[in-house]
């Protein structure tokens, strides 16, 4: 979805630096996958420089009428990595992040969840559960929305969130990103009513980006419906 789907407009996480070997299939109903087989695999450090890629390329793509242009076309896919490069080492393996690669081993999405951040960018804006996790990104190639990969990197992560012990899953989304919100909630997600703005570069150089905060429990099932990604 989001150019692709959004990494809900938050300060991306960093991952845990482990082997990447297949994670369990994710079972997507009948109908609502529409591409080759794309295996779902934990990422690693060998994938950082095509998540960078992935990323700038979705921000400018999904993000084109709702920032601003110059902080998009200043974008740096080196910058990118190298921070992503940096967190990826500090990693403490609470975070899990996925990406899928079609039959080249090229990467084609990527998803990362983890506890929500407690003292981190939207602190202020509510109060923080120990039980919340948080979908803090997932992109897909703009050619790929509409496909289905967008629901199997979120039952992905879902799954890992079920398999922790968490109760809830939290994501924060652009306000006018409306084709990000429909693919939220038809997967279960729902607004909660909490709302921010969003600092994009971290030094007031821009106008607030408005962000509201969806919610969904995991208790239950797997995606439902149809949509774009």
């Amino acid at each position: 979805m989001l150019a692709p789907i959004p990494d809900t407009c938050c300060p991306d996480s960093a991952g845990t630096p482990r082997a990447g070997p297949p994670i369990k299939p994710v079972v997507v109903p009948a109908g609502l996958c529409h591409h080759p087989p794309m295996p779902i695999r934990e990422m690693t450090a060998d994938d950082i420089d095509a998540v960078a890629r992935l990323r700038v390329r979705a921000w400018q793509s999904a993000y084109a009428d709702l920032m601003p242009r110059p902080y998009l076309d200043a974008m740096s896919v080196a910058e990118d990595a190298a921070r992503r490069r940096e967190m990826f080492a500090k990693a403490d393996g609470t975070i899990s992040n996925f990406v899928t690669e079609d039959a080249h081993g090229a990467v084609t999405g990527w998803a990362a969840i983890g506890p929500d951040r407690i003292g981190g960018a939207h602190t202020r804006a509510a109060p923080r559960a120990e039980r919340d996790a948080e979908l803090y990104a997932i992109y897909v190639l703009p050619e790929l929305i509409g496909t289905g990969l967008g629901r199997e990197l979120t039952e992905a992560c879902l799954e890992r969130a079920r398999g922790r012990g968490f109760g809830r899953v939290l994501l924060w989304v652009v306000e006018g990103n409306s084709r990000a919100r429909r693919f939220y909630e038809r997967a279960g997600f729902a607004a909660d009513g909490t709302q921010d703005t969003e600092d994009i570069d971290g030094r007031g150089t821009y106008a607030p980006v408005p962000v509201v905060r969806y919610a969904r429990s995991l208790a239950g099932g797997p995606f439902t419906g149809s949509g774009s990604a």
